[in-house]
């Protein structure tokens, strides 16, 4: 008996992806032929060959109205004129299809050289000063996730999910503590190297299925942390806080942000593992960091 096809990045089984992205295509006069999976992680993230237009596809079981609003917000971003990658010219953004909300985006070619975090701080300061918009978008959270993340774990043993929930009430203690430095505002949610691309000369921030109205300070914490623990010197992180004008790092409350955020990212890829097996090793060896206190063990990108 042919044991069946391992499924793709982010737990999409193929046949089904290709349904998705067949009928996602024909229902707006795209040509799926030659599309190529460029990510799979959480979402599948699908470039055509035949136009300049990039589908992503959000897993079965995501709330479609939740898209709704990434699609409503960037719509919001782009009348605005702000530095995002934009929609492409579909109507209905999303579209429901066999259970997955699928929506399009305009594909922008990239250099072969990465963007550096400085590049990413001059829309990211753009983001945190425009007003809130004029619809509900949901207040940041990350305690919240933590706790929703560790109660779907279901491939790390009960000791282990005990101390990541541990370690969560006591960050949360932690945070009534803080007093904050920053205007309450719109933040991306996850700022990154990866969530941002070239457009032309200009930097572009992408990927809002996390945006939110919070403290910038997360924001600032969550590229501080991309710097630092995926490999990037002190010095590049140093150029982003002198171009965004506030290092978070100097910020008296950083180290309880910090860990708040580190945790989420582990425990978000931790309840994903079922759908990434070959993430464990990593997750148990950030896990083992957090044992030991381990500021600086790097982290390896899953």
């Amino acid at each position: 008996m042919t044991a069946p096809p391992a499924p793709l990045p982010g737990g999409f089984d193929e046949a089904e992806l290709q349904r998705v992205l067949d009928q996602a295509c024909s229902a707006v006069g795209l040509n799926p032929e030659g599309a190529q999976l460029l990510r799979g992680h959480t979402n599948a993230v699908v470039r055509l060959s035949t136009a300049p237009v990039v589908l992503k596809v959000a897993r079965r079981g995501s709330k479609f109205e939740n898209v709704q609003r990434t699609a409503r917000f960037v719509q919001w971003l782009m009348d605005r004129g702000f530095p995002t990658v934009p929609l492409y010219p579909v109507d209905d953004q999303p579209l429901e299809v066999d259970g997955h909300a699928v929506t399009y985006w305009t594909y922008l070619p990239q250099p072969e050289h990465s963007l550096s975090a400085a590049q990413i701080a001059k829309p990211l300061y753009a983001l945190h000063s425009l007003p809130i918009p004029p619809f509900a978008l949901p207040a940041l959270n990350n305690l919240r996730a933590i706790r929703l993340s560790i109660g779907s774990i279901t491939a790390l043993s009960d000791e282990t999910n005990l101390f990541l929930a541990e370690r969560a009430d006591r960050l949360e203690k932690a945070l009534h503590t803080v007093e904050y430095a920053l205007p309450k505002g719109v933040v991306q949610g996850d700022p990154q190297h990866r969530n941002a691309l070239f457009d032309g000369d200009e930097t572009v921030l992408c990927d809002w299925d996390t945006v939110a109205v919070g403290q910038p300070e997360w924001d600032l914490v969550t590229l501080e942390i991309h710097c630092r623990r995926f490999g990037y010197s002190h010095d590049h992180y140093k150029d982003f806080a002198d171009t965004y004008g506030f290092d978070v790092t100097r910020w008296p409350h950083f180290p309880i942000l910090r860990d708040i955020r580190e945790l989420r990212m582990i425990t978000t890829n931790a309840r994903k593992i079922s759908h990434a097996p070959l993430s464990r090793g990593e997750i148990q060896r950030r896990i083992t960091g957090l044992h030991r206190e381990d500021t600086s063990l790097r982290w390896n990108i899953l």
